[in-house]
């Protein structure tokens, strides 16, 4: 029998199942991050929502535990990293809100079109305004849904039943995928000048963030209206407010907002607006599930079976050979991700050098967890990025070579006409060695500016004044040859985003070949 410490409520059929295991179920809410590494010694398992910070220090005072388990998706509030140099595993219930963020979406799908929220105030304040609240039928009406994940996928199926006509953005889904789910892929830039409704279920990423703005916003098509359950963020809260307020959006449901609670958001003060405080999860049935899978994942941890749901244990577990490189080859997986923009249809992972000798299967999936960690709106773990490859026919080739001609070691990840290569240096610090068909040698950096152009004198003082002029400060800078020595390429690590004016200043100047803005997503 092992202690279980619980710092938050779960549902008391998860409760039920811990004690059922044999388990002391140590229930302590409300608890003080002092008063947590108080309670915290002795216990086995820490279960958790989103309240609890699990930080290393309360890792350290845990010094018996062996599993934390969050009771939902997201992982924010515990230092993943810091409890696998610990052993101590992680586990999560990411499946357990996915239909109640579907049904929500739907919610505020039916309340925009309908003016529901408006409608019902104004008749419960005495007023009788039938004219004024006309909404607008689903039936027959276009759809974008910008990201299809496991939600977004749930709410296509769902707008379907109602004779809606279904596109779709998400450069990371196969083709032939969208065909059996009944929606068409375009660009996302033709998605808002088609569609009569958009709904987005992205993760919230530095490419991400303020994704619609804008400049989308000015190209959609009159009358739009948005719903947006993912991530606050995602929608610049100001830019949807004065498209609404000038008529070019006809109304929006938001469910998420970039800072929460949302205080003085323009958004509020729009009665085209329908708003929810974050309540995609909040359902019986949700919180429900997500205490039976993590009480479930908990008991399955304590003793020592297979946990579907964990996070890091193949991080801990690795070949001492092998396990250097597992950050290398997701990071590895984020940089291509950023480099293609798009989902290739194959993607060739190759290892050379003594590490070819060794079993590289946790790399290849390490490698697949950086690349959807991109681009998936719901949590990516060693365990479920293999069957989440197969749902975006996505199909995977790892080979290997006994040798590497300039390093001892390299990983290279190919597809769609790119290719990334990394490498560990010294005291095993990650390098690129490899963008496309030039070699380079740089540091892994927040933000990278990678760009060709031709070989010819003045290009390195060109882009270097920009950056200058922009007040952006360059941590590192490589430059390299095309093996036909006509073009070259500058690769330059940077601390902050380049601004898209910069970018745009840049691939309109002589002799600038491609500008690539890339972030390690």
């Amino acid at each position: 029998m092992s202690r279980v410490l619980v710092t938050e409520e779960i549902a008391q059929p998860g409760l039920d199942l811990l004690a059922e295991a044999g388990h002391e179920v140590d229930v302590r809410l409300g608890l003080s991050p002092a008063e947590l590494l108080e309670v915290v010694p002795g216990a086995a398992a820490l279960v958790i929502r989103s309240a609890t910070k699990v930080t290393e220090e309360v890792l350290v005072a845990g010094r018996e535990l062996a599993v934390v388990g969050r009771a939902g998706i997201g992982l924010d509030n515990v230092d993943v990293a810091a409890a696998t140099r610990r052993g101590v595993m992680v586990v999560n219930a990411p499946q357990s809100n996915i239909l109640s963020a579907a049904e929500h979406t739907i919610a505020l799908l039916l309340a925009q079109a309908r003016n529901v929220p408006q409608a019902h105030a104004a008749l419960k304040a005495g007023r009788w305004e039938r004219s004024r609240w006309e909404g607008v039928e689903l039936y027959g009406k276009t759809l974008g849904v910008i990201g299809l994940g496991r939600v977004g996928t749930l709410v296509a199926q769902r707008a379907l039943a109602f004779g809606m006509h279904l596109i779709a953005y998400d450069p990371y889904l196969a083709h032939e995928r969208a065909r059996q789910i009944g929606v068409e892929l375009v660009p996302l830039e033709d998605l808002v000048r088609q569609s009569d409704f958009v709904t987005i279920h992205l993760p919230k990423t530095p490419e991400t963030m303020g994704l619609v703005g804008d400049d989308l916003l000015a190209v959609a098509k009159p009358g739009l209206r948005l719903v947006n359950t993912a991530r606050g963020g995602i929608v610049d809260e100001a830019a949807l407010a004065r498209a609404i307020s000038d008529g070019r959006v006809a109304g929006a449901g938001l469910d998420v907002f970039a800072v929460e609670p949302p205080g003085n958001s323009p958004l509020l003060q729009l009665d085209e607006v329908v708003v929810t405080p974050h309540l995609g999860a909040s359902t019986r049935e949700a919180q429900d599930k997500a205490g039976v899978t993590i009480a479930e994942q908990v008991v399955l941890a304590l003793a020592g079976d297979i946990v579907p749901f964990a996070v890091n244990v193949p991080a801990a577990e690795a070949d001492e050979v092998v396990r250097p490189f597992v950050p290398l080859a997701e990071r590895l997986g984020r940089l291509f991700a950023s480099l293609a923009g798009e989902l290739p249809g194959v993607l060739e992972i190759e290892y050379a050098g003594p590490i070819a000798g060794h079993d590289t299967r946790l790399l290849t999936l390490a490698t697949q967890k950086g690349l959807f960690s991109a681009a998936s709106e719901e949590p990516v773990s060693y365990v479920n990025v293999a069957q989440l490859a197969t749902e975006r026919g996505l199909e995977v080739r790892a080979t290997t070579a006994s040798t590497s001609h300039r390093y001892v070691n390299l990983v290279l990840v190919r597809g769609g006409g790119r290719t990334v290569g990394g490498t560990l240096f010294g005291q095993g610090e990650p390098r690129i060695v490899l963008l496309d068909e030039h070699e380079i040698e740089l540091p892994f950096a927040p933000w990278l500016l990678v760009v060709r152009n031709d070989n010819r004198v003045g290009m390195v003082a060109l882009v270097t004044n920009a950056l200058a002029t922009a007040d952006i400060n360059i941590n590192d800078l490589h430059l390299g040859r095309s093996a036909d020595k006509h073009t070259a390429i500058m690769a330059i690590s940077l601390e902050e985003p380049v601004p898209e004016a910069v970018v745009k200043r840049l691939r309109a100047a002589p002799g600038i070949l491609d500008v690539m803005p890339l972030a390690e997503l």
